[in-house]
């Protein structure tokens, strides 16, 4: 049978962009590739990119008012909301037609327009063509979940903060995940006074512990006021503002209130289900170890199939679907030992297990360490980082890396180099530091914290 396509992704974001490149440029496929919102997907447009940008502009008033204590006489007029927003919309136009040249450049056809699926073999545009294709790649990645209370409407989600037309004076942020934590220190770091309620006992949950809690700490002392144990029952509109009407009895009236209550995979009305493809709990598609559905000639990669959500990972599944299926090269991708940061301020750099997983597998020894930092403490700030290691007792095998820290997500990919190639305790231990940084402590702990 003769195709349109050798393979039609459905998803332009960062797994499905990779996976079409790869396949059409070194694979030798005819490849098409539908849209139906801004190349370059979550990442790009609403989600990392963008939110690390503000995550730098929310720092410069602590590097203002730690200049003045190194010397400098400079003073803030203040945040520009407006003109702030307008640089960085146009430094997403700039990604997105990146994304769009180099899939054109790699020889891919791209469709503006929402797919669906109509058989193994076939795909449908919201234009009405219809496509034959070999292969099916689905990769529309996730969506903000907001619960159903009274008066969600009134909210916002990450996709809509990066497009306010001006900032609020006081935001309820909802959630207690990374995506939650870290618009609460971005907003807070913009001037606006940011309240963070999260229903379970501590933000962060999945992370290690002593590290959460730390950065927890670290937010409230910065002036973030943390509710956990609190949920909202429903929001009501005022004549001037939103009131949250919370579970702790509460009632509190705010400007904005953004929910980051977590992501769904978007993989409804794609027409997958009438064809036997098989669905999670949650909406993921389910796959196996080759990213490949029930149905032999559809795949998913990225968020869609909620195995790590995290932009790198997306990359790697959709370049060892191209490998495995266009390049005749099988690649299993490895979701064990990721490496992730929270930018939070602090951040938190995190590879490997938890303390608390680690203790569940096998006696421990755990090294931490906390110290208030030269840079920050010559400028008199009460700021603590945390570094800690998770040793195996046996195997002397460093398990775990946690660092809560300025600049941990860089200082975390160095770690996980070595923890990923199965660096021991000892090989720290005989690496020489570099003096003075923050990062010398990962090679000067000697003894044990605790054992378990």
């Amino acid at each position: 049978m003769t195709f349109d396509y050798d393979l039609f992704v459905i998803g332009g974001g960062s797994g499905g962009v990779r996976a079409a490149r790869i396949a059409a440029a070194e694979g030798g496929a005819k490849v098409g590739l539908a849209e139906e919102s801004r190349m370059g997907g979550t990442c790009v447009i609403r989600g990392c990119v963008p939110k690390k940008l503000m995550v730098f502009a929310s720092a410069f008033p602590d590097l203002i008012e730690d200049a003045n204590a190194y010397g400098w006489r400079v003073r803030s007029e203040g945040f520009d909301w407006p003109r702030f927003r307008t640089a960085l919309e146009a430094e997403l136009t700039r990604l997105e037609n990146a994304y769009r040249s180099t899939l054109l450049t790699a020889g891919v056809t791209i469709h503006d327009a929402r797919a669906t699926v109509v058989d193994p073999h076939t795909v449908r545009l919201a234009s009405g063509e219809t496509f034959t294709t070999r292969h099916i790649l689905v990769a529309t990645g996730g969506w903000p979940f907001v619960p159903d209370i009274p008066g969600r409407d009134l909210a916002i989600t990450s996709n809509e903060v990066f497009h306010l037309d001006a900032l609020p004076k006081r935001a309820l942020v909802v959630g207690g995940g990374y995506i939650a934590s870290e618009f609460a220190c971005i907003l807070h770091g913009l001037g606006v006074e940011t309240t963070q309620y999260y229903r379970g006992a501590q933000i962060l949950r999945g992370f290690d512990d002593e590290s959460r809690g730390h950065v927890a700490n670290a937010m409230q002392a910065r002036g973030i006021a943390i509710h956990c144990g609190t949920d909202v029952i429903r929001l009501e509109k005022t004549a001037t503002a939103i009131r949250a009407v919370a579970t702790d009895g509460t009632e509190r009236e705010f400007d904005l209130v953004l929910y980051a209550t977590g992501r769904r995979p978007n993989s409804a009305g794609l027409g997958l289900a009438d064809l036997g493809v098989k669905f999670g709990r949650n909406g993921q598609i389910v796959v196996d170890e080759w990213s490949q559905t029930a149905v032999p000639s559809i795949f998913a990669v990225g968020d869609v199939t909620d195995r790590v959500n995290l932009t790198p990972v997306a990359i790697r599944e959709g370049h060892a679907f191209a490998d495995t299926v266009f390049r005749g090269v099988p690649t299993r991708f490895d979701h064990s030992l990721i490496a992730s940061a929270v930018f939070t301020q602090p951040e938190l750099g995190s590879i490997g297990l938890t303390e608390e997983q680690a203790r569940e597998q096998e006696p421990i020894e755990v090294y931490s360490a906390t110290f208030r930092p030269m840079k920050t403490l010559f400028a008199g700030r009460q700021d603590r980082v945390l570094m800690k290691l998770i040793v195996g007792e046996a195997s002397r095998k460093v398990l775990g890396c946690h660092i809560v820290a300025p600049e941990a997500g860089e200082l975390i990919q160095l770690a996980a180099i070595a923890i990923g190639m199965g660096a021991t305790k000892e090989d720290f231990d005989r690496t020489v530091a570099v003096h003075p940084t923050m990062a010398e402590e990962l090679v000067t702990m000697r003894k044990a914290s605790r054992k378990g």
